[in-house]
């Protein structure tokens, strides 16, 4: 398998929910808004023998010509977007679901980003994010999942084609899940924002931005035992140095 990160960028995130652009090399962290966290805004494309798979599809940015930027990471590797088969979805959220639909000012209509691939995302966790709108939430980006064919609807915990695993985790959100791929003798995970970062799988803490905190603290430890003996591969969205790492 290939793991392609797709990173956005990085940015600074306050209570506001509002995800500010960050240079890395030039802006200074402490001139942003008390308690502003500082994140990698990262979907993956993971190439496998019969799919080629992206993991949640960032903020939805594009360029000046109107392209989208996860669009463009993937011609940078030699991928064309149309040739995605999946979409894994592990929640809703605007910096990872921006880039489900995107608007023809022209037309005024949205159309869904990769038109050739089966969506999956947890029907719950769908009708939680267009009944609880919010900063969090932009029922425009993904609403058109409600609408197409392209779409398969997770319940519970479950297993795709036969080599894709999901579960129903909660923590972050109230339905948020992961996933693990596993090929051969390989088995990467993507937990999401339950496991955001590799720091926060060393250490013990409660996020205060987590639904539930202390059951994410609770799965980081339980998937960093797990992992180590199993020898997965994390991949981790919100980590501004490492976009994974393998045992």
């Amino acid at each position: 398998m290939k793991i392609i990160p797709l990173s956005e960028g990085a940015f600074t995130v306050d209570k506001t929910k509002q995800f500010v652009a960050f240079d890395k090399n030039k802006d200074d962290l402490q001139q942003r808004s008390t308690g502003s966290l500082l994140v990698e805004v990262q979907p993956f494309c993971i190439v496998t023998k019969n799919d080629i798979i992206v993991i949640d599809t960032g903020l939805g940015f594009t360029d000046k010509e109107g392209v989208l930027q996860i669009h463009q990471n993937l011609l940078n590797n030699g991928i064309n977007p149309m040739d995605v088969t999946k979409v894994l979805m592990s929640h809703l959220h605007k910096d990872h679901s921006g880039g489900v639909s995107i608007e023809d000012k022209v037309l005024h209509q949205r159309f869904i980003n990769f038109p050739h691939a089966m969506y999956y995302v947890n029907k719950d966790e769908l009708a939680f994010g267009l009944d609880k709108a919010n900063t969090s939430y932009h029922p425009e980006d993904f609403d058109i999942l409600t609408k197409t064919d392209k779409v398969i609807f997770t319940e519970g915990n479950g297993i795709i084609d036969g080599y894709i695993r999901y579960e129903v985790t909660g923590g972050h959100s109230p339905f948020h899940q992961v996933f693990w791929i596993e090929e051969e003798d390989k088995i990467i995970f993507f937990g999401g924002d339950v496991a955001p970062q590799l720091q926060q799988m060393k250490s013990r803490f409660i996020a205060k931005y987590d639904f539930n905190g202390k059951k994410c603290m609770e799965l980081r430890q339980q998937w960093w035992q797990t992992g180590q003996q199993q020898k997965w591969t994390f991949l981790f969205y919100h980590d501004i140095k490492t976009p994974f790492f393998a045992f």
